[in-house]
C-alpha cells in the first residue's frame, strides 16, 4: 500500500508540473493578450467614428439643402403680395386660370399658394393640366431630381 501512496504522491506531482507551467504560460501571455484586446478595440472604436463622421457630413448636407428649399419658397410666396390675391380671389375662375396660364411660373404658383384653397382648386380646374401640374410642382417644390438617382440612408 505504500507503494501504491508512492506512485499515486510521484503521478500527482508530474501532474502538477504541467499545471504550474500552463499557469505560467497564461501568466506570460495575459499581458499580451490584454493588448491585443485592446488594439481590436480601439481600432473598432475608430471605425465607428469614421462611420460617425460620415453621417455627420450626410445629414449637414441633407440640412444645408432643406434650408435652401425653404429660402426658395418663402421667395416664391413673398412675390405674391396680397392685393394681387385679392384681386385674383375675386375674378371668375376662368378668367383667372386664364391669365394666371400666361404668368411666370413662380408668381401664378405663389398666387395660387396663398388663395383660398377653394377658390384656388377652381382656377387650377380650369387650366390645362399640364399646366396645373407645373404651378403644383412650384407650389410644392417638388425637387427636380434625375430618375436614376439612388437614395441615400
Amino acid at each position: 500500500m505504500l507503494a501504491g501512496a508512492a506512485l499515486y504522491q510521484a503521478a500527482w506531482a508530474q501532474d502538477a508540473k504541467p499545471d504550474a507551467k500552463n499557469n505560467q504560460y497564461c501568466a506570460n501571455i495575459a499581458d499580451a493578450a490584454s493588448d491585443a484586446r485592446f488594439a481590436l478595440q480601439k481600432q473598432a472604436l475608430a471605425d465607428m467614428e469614421k462611420e460617425i463622421e460620415s453621417r455627420i457630413k450626410v445629414l449637414e448636407s441633407k440640412r444645408a439643402e432643406y434650408e435652401e428649399w425653404l429660402r426658395r419658397r418663402n421667395e416664391v410666396l413673398e412675390k405674391a403680395d396680397e392685393t394681387i390675391v385679392l384681386i385674383y380671389s375675386r375674378m371668375r375662375p376662368d378668367a383667372a386660370a386664364l391669365q394666371l396660364t400666361n404668368m411666370d411660373e413662380e408668381i401664378a404658383a405663389a398666387v395660387i399658394a396663398k388663395l383660398n384653397p377653394r377658390v384656388a382648386s377652381a382656377v387650377l380646374n380650369e387650366m390645362e393640366p399640364g399646366r396645373a401640374a407645373q404651378l403644383a410642382n412650384v407650389i410644392t417644390d417638388a425637387p427636380k431630381r434625375d430618375k436614376n438617382t439612388v437614395r441615400q440612408n
